[in-house]
């Protein structure tokens, strides 16, 4: 059933749903920004009321993530995900050095595309020959490597890693699709990365968060606008930052805050995930694709037991206000990703769609 405040139940994997009160504000800023008369879309990046928001939204994500005075910096960068996977190695590998990564999907695997320019980039597993169904376990990571990349969630795959590798050298993470979604020790982790626009906010934003004792050990000479060095001088201000993603980011982030944080969202989440993946077990018209252990919460992806049924199915969720649930291009399928954002209300609409299909399929019984 559609809401009077949501005219779609939004299962987009990026850029995806925010919540209404984000859509709103940030709608009211781009009339008239703080009273000042003009837009956000049009004021300076220096400007006083800029620089405030910039400065709350670096330091609200170091709250969030329980990472404030622990020696973290945040960023807000433009390029998104994929060029951090240029990035990271600029900054971290070593000159005839090497690095370790955990191949998991697409993403993880175009950023060992990247490292592989700068020096010896060792795929420490890969769950490439099952097509990505799981998370690789029990492998081991070379102790003189100059760091470990992983993949925390797995958007096109929807699979997701529930535990990390205890490793003695720098931990460099991707968040982009879950990030601020679960209770997590970040400070296990010396650099994260997300792509603003598959939990945070809009497209346009790439929050990074270093901690800042790893870097300037490369002896590399870095170009500046790659350098993390260079930005967290510059406060996330060396260059023009994208204004109205880092606005509507802030905006995000204070909604999490008041949800109780991190720790309130992962209970809901848990629960959205719970109710739709009982129903994929349940129902015998359907069936999900990732080993159950590694199932993503954030992105739960699943096919029909016989694809012929898919006009039908289609049409009912189509009808039921339903959209962006079709799989990637890549596998097929479909693909529902349950952002932050997403009212568990659009879970039981797509599970009561799925259980008329399969009335519908034994004739009503």
């Amino acid at each position: 059933m559609l809401t009077d405040t949501m005219k779609k139940h939004n299962y987009s994997a990026g850029p995806c749903i925010l919540p209404q009160e984000v859509f709103e504000k940030s709608a009211a800023a781009i009339l008239d920004f703080n009273n000042s008369g003009l837009s956000i879309l049009e004021i300076s990046h220096r400007s006083k009321d800029f620089v405030a928001v910039m400065d709350e939204a670096r330091a609200l994500a170091l709250e969030l993530l329980g990472l404030t005075s622990k020696g973290y910096q945040a960023l807000f960068l433009h390029g998104g995900a994929s060029l951090e996977f240029l990035m990271v190695p600029y900054n971290l590998m070593k000159e005839n050095g090497k690095a370790a990564y955990l191949d998991t999907g697409t993403w993880a695997s175009g950023a060992i595309k990247e490292a592989k320019s700068f020096g010896e980039t060792l795929v420490v597993a890969s769950s490439k020959p099952e097509n990505y169904n799981h998370i690789p376990k029990n492998f081991e990571v070379p102790a003189d490597a100059d760091y470990l990349h992983c993949t925390s969630n797995n958007t096109i795959f929807g699979t997701q890693m529930k535990s990390f590798p205890e490793v003695n050298i720098p931990l460099v993470c991707d968040m982009s699709s879950d990030i601020f979604s679960r209770v997590l020790d970040f400070s296990k982790f010396d650099l994260i990365y997300a792509g603003a626009q598959k939990n945070m906010g809009p497209a346009g934003a790439t929050l990074v968060v270093i901690k800042e004792e790893i870097l300037g050990k490369t002896g590399r000479t870095i170009p500046s606008m790659l350098d993390y060095q260079k930005h967290i001088t510059a406060e996330s201000m060396y260059n023009t930052p994208p204004v109205f993603a880092v606005y509507a980011s802030l905006l995000t982030l204070q909604w999490l805050k008041d949800q109780g944080g991190i720790a309130a969202i992962e209970k809901i989440n848990n629960a959205k995930a719970e109710l739709l993946y009982n129903e994929i077990d349940r129902n015998p018209y359907f069936r999900g694709t990732a080993n159950k252990e590694d199932r993503s919460h954030m992105n739960a992806t699943f096919l029909l037991e016989e694809e012929t049924h898919a006009p039908i199915f289609d049409a009912m969720w189509k009808e039921a206000g339903i959209s962006g649930i079709p799989g990637h291009r890549s596998v097929g399928g479909y693909r529902a990703s349950m952002y932050n954002a997403l009212p568990i209300e659009s879970v039981q609409v797509l599970v009561d769609v799925m259980r008329s299909f399969e009335r519908k399929m034994t004739g009503g019984l």
